[in-house]
């Protein structure tokens, strides 16, 4: 069932880019902030299958029909 709408998707492929983007700055100049790399993922891959587990309990769906 997805849930993820368009706008929501741009949300998501730009946050999740930023944050990989800021983690792998951070990697390199003070190291330790990888973390933050692969919390970037997590976005993206919602965004690709268009699914949020987080709304699933909740009825939740940002797809305007």
């Amino acid at each position: 069932m997805k849930n993820v709408g368009k706008t929501d998707k741009v949300i998501r492929y730009i946050v999740g880019v930023v944050l990989i983007v800021v983690g792998i700055s951070l990697q390199v100049s003070t190291g330790g902030f990888w973390l933050l790399a692969l919390i970037g993922i997590v976005p993206i891959i919602t965004a690709a299958i268009s699914i949020c587990p987080v709304y699933l309990p909740f009825g939740r769906s940002t797809i305007k029909e």
